[in-house]
């Protein structure tokens, strides 16, 4: 990775509709160039979307949902994919499953987050869950779109990410 090359996250959840499109346009928005995010799920669903909720709690944060759309993981495991640097998985089920291999061998480590989407309640208590999400997924991105480069490299990358999910 070079100073001038985007360090390029991947955000994995089962069905790429909240949590990791949060996470994929927080870092987006944060990271200043700095980093390409994307995400992606184990198994999304027959014409998944994200969640809504996701995308206005994002819009309402001033964040940009442009190009944010529901994925499988298996496009980011082709050979014309875009090299990842450093691969999350931010919800409990994706963690425990068997990723394909990552061109690469990327850094890796796991953030879970409770799904807000599964919050049965009104729409203000749902929307409510996924503004608290937002909060603690950009806690910790914070903390690492605001590392020095030179600290980034594959095992500082893991080590860091991998602390980072103790905040």
């Amino acid at each position: 990775m070079t100073d001038s090359a985007p360090l390029n996250v991947l955000f994995l959840c089962t069905h790429n509709s909240a949590r990791s499109i949060l996470a994929e346009g927080l870092l987006n928005h944060l990271g200043k160039g700095r980093f390409k995010a994307y995400s992606a799920g184990s198994s999304p669903r027959e014409s998944q979307q994200p969640n809504p909720m996701a995308l206005d709690t994002l819009a309402h944060a001033g964040i940009s949902i442009e190009g944010l759309s529901s994925k499988s993981w298996d496009v980011f495991a082709t050979p014309d994919a875009p090299h990842m640097d450093l691969v999350i998985t931010v919800c409990d089920n994706a963690a425990g499953e068997v990723c394909p291999y990552w061109p690469g061998q990327p850094a890796t480590a796991h953030w879970g987050y409770a799904d807000p989407s599964a919050l049965e309640g009104d729409e203000a208590q749902r929307m409510e869950a996924f503004r608290q999400t937002l909060h603690l997924i950009r806690r910790r991105l914070e903390i690492f779109v605001n590392l020095p480069m030179s600290s980034l490299n594959k095992v500082a990358l893991e080590k860091t990410a991998r602390e980072l999910a103790a905040t």
